[in-house]
């Protein structure tokens, strides 16, 4: 049985994704936000509006990176490496800070109490730097161009959407607890210098693809 996507290039999409849910981003600090002052059952509110606005990049993704592949590959190989080292850069910064104590070197998005969590997570979500980079150099070199590349994109879209939700959501609910301990300055610092690793070696996966 052919499958609809290449399992070396799966594979090691599912390596780099559980690394990218997991390291903090607007989406992630949004979740901590939206636990911290509105709740729980806000929180799985807010990532509902995230992952919403994740299949609408999906539904974009699937209209539009078939026809640009084939038209533009050497473009999408540079994204690929232009979004490697944006990567990599976000995590020496991110080192950097963890080694001067700034904290974890991440903008924490504002929580507009006055919309729905939906709604707030929808667009912090829609609006996500790190959503445009994920679609334009994270993604296509773990397409394989030997195959449609509509077929393929269901099974990233369900990987992509399964982490995040689980990653938002832990970090949702786990928002209060971790504000806290960021007052501790040997947690911030290791915290960042964490993130920071992981972040390159993020970098290192996509360029290597790319």
């Amino acid at each position: 049985m052919t499958l609809p996507v290449n399992p070396g290039l799966y594979s090691a999409f599912l390596a780099t994704m559980v690394l990218m849910a997991v390291t903090p981003g607007p989406a992630n600090l949004f979740a901590i936000a939206t636990g911290i002052q509105r709740g729980r059952a806000q929180v799985l509110i807010g990532v509902a509006g995230m992952t919403v606005a994740t299949l609408v990049w999906f539904t974009g993704a699937a209209l539009g990176l078939s026809a640009l592949m084939a038209t533009f590959p050497r473009a999408f190989r540079l994204l690929a490496i232009g979004g490697g080292l944006y990567v990599a850069w976000l995590g020496l910064r991110s080192i950097w800070s963890g080694l001067r104590d700034e904290g974890g070197g991440a903008e924490r998005p504002v929580v507009q109490v006055s919309r729905s969590a939906f709604l707030d997570g929808f667009a912090v979500q829609i609006s996500n730097p790190k959503a445009l980079l994920f679609f334009t150099a994270v993604l296509p070199p773990f397409l394989d161009p030997g195959l449609p590349i509509t077929p393929q994109l269901p099974f990233y879209a369900a990987a992509t959407v399964g982490m995040d939700v689980v990653a938002m959501t832990a970090y949702g609910l786990g928002g209060a607890a971790l504000a806290g301990r960021m007052g501790e300055p040997a947690f911030r610092r290791g915290y960042a210098l964490a993130v920071g690793i992981l972040l390159i070696f993020v970098a290192g996966l996509i360029l290597s693809r790319g």
